[in-house]
């Protein structure tokens, strides 16, 4: 049996599919994970995954590309699956990749959704109300005949060794970048928890991709050492997989140290539900008011005045939560 499991959104969304990725793989021959450009970094860390489709779909992502009659067509052509898991968030409707799908020549396709989904899906299924996005996944695998083979924690491949980025251990990683702002604690808050954990006698280390070097530059300053736009997904990997804990928003990297095992202090805004997409599987503390009036509204940018779910915590709550959740 070929399988094609489809997570067309981020990052982070990619690898919480893993576990129910690795539920598919232990009863298919191949598996094809089809995801979109920002997941594809995630899709190459997962075990389980045999091949990888990229496509950018019209429906998914902050910057939806148009639709484009000759990209789908080469899509269907890559295709090669009897079965389908599409998996996608609470919001989203899976009913557009189901179709492509079945024009590709999927046979047996199983999905969450709650509309009507035709002749589309062999399972139509209801996820739990509240249910964590990897239990979530976990589920619908168990439904369509794929039973959880392990724990079902969050796992990526072996990290290679960082400790020429990092020099030595322990130390403790702050990620300020967040993929959409109302997500990030603010620059200065993040300078300010760099000082503090610093004084109270941890090294620490600031991660941020390409384009946020001048991020990480700030927020380092003279007392963080600044790993800004020097890592790629594995090499991200393996230096948070040697953190004593990671500081970090919710974001792709929250997923990442929890697939790698290290503990998270997530400075969650409640744009989104904490009970969904916090992190998964590791000892976690969760800072930042999650009854602000933001909640659940999806915002990428903070609909209040002063960002306040997140800028009443304070660098001092931050040193508290490295303390109460880090590795020994």
């Amino acid at each position: 049996m070929k399988a094609i499991v489809t997570r067309l959104d981020s990052f982070g969304d990619v690898l919480l599919a893993g576990p129910a990725v690795r539920a598919v793989a232990a009863r298919a021959e191949r598996v094809t994970l089809l995801c979109g450009p920002r997941g594809e970094p995630a899709a190459r860390l997962l075990p389980g995954v045999d091949e990888i489709l990229v496509w950018d779909a019209p429906w998914a992502g902050f910057e939806p590309p148009p639709v484009d009659r000759a990209g789908v067509e080469k899509l269907l052509d890559a295709i090669d699956a009897d079965t389908a898991l599409v998996l996608t968030s609470f919001h989203q409707s899976p009913l557009p990749t189901a179709l492509l799908l079945r024009l590709a020549g999927v046979r047996h396709i199983a999905a969450d959704s709650v509309d009507y989904p035709g002749s589309l899906l062999d399972v139509r299924h209801h996820r739990l109300p509240h249910a964590h996005e990897a239990e979530a996944a976990l589920d619908l695998a168990g439904a369509a005949g794929f039973p959880r083979p392990d724990d079902g924690r969050l796992r990526v491949l072996p990290p290679p060794a960082t400790a020429h980025l990092t020099g030595g251990e322990p130390y403790v990683v702050l990620h300020p970048g967040a993929s959409v702002p109302a997500r990030a604690w603010s620059p200065e808050r993040c300078a300010q928890a760099v000082r503090e954990l610093t004084a109270a006698g941890h090294r620490v280390v600031v991660t941020g991709g390409g384009g946020e070097k001048d991020l990480t530059a700030h927020v380092a300053g003279r007392h963080g050492l600044d790993l800004g736009g020097r890592t790629g997904a594995a090499e991200l990997s393996g230096v948070l997989a040697r953190a004593r804990a990671v500081v970090t928003g919710n974001t792709g990297p929250a997923h990442l140290a929890a697939a790698v095992g290290t503990p998270v202090v997530s400075l969650f805004a409640p744009v989104v539900p904490a009970g969904r997409w916090r992190p998964y599987g590791v000892p976690y503390v969760l800072l930042g008011d999650q009854d602000a009036p933001c909640a659940g509204s999806r915002a990428r940018t903070c609909p209040v005045p002063g960002h306040p779910c997140l800028e009443s915590v304070t660098a001092t709550d931050v040193l508290a939560a490295v303390e109460k959740v880090m590795k020994p």
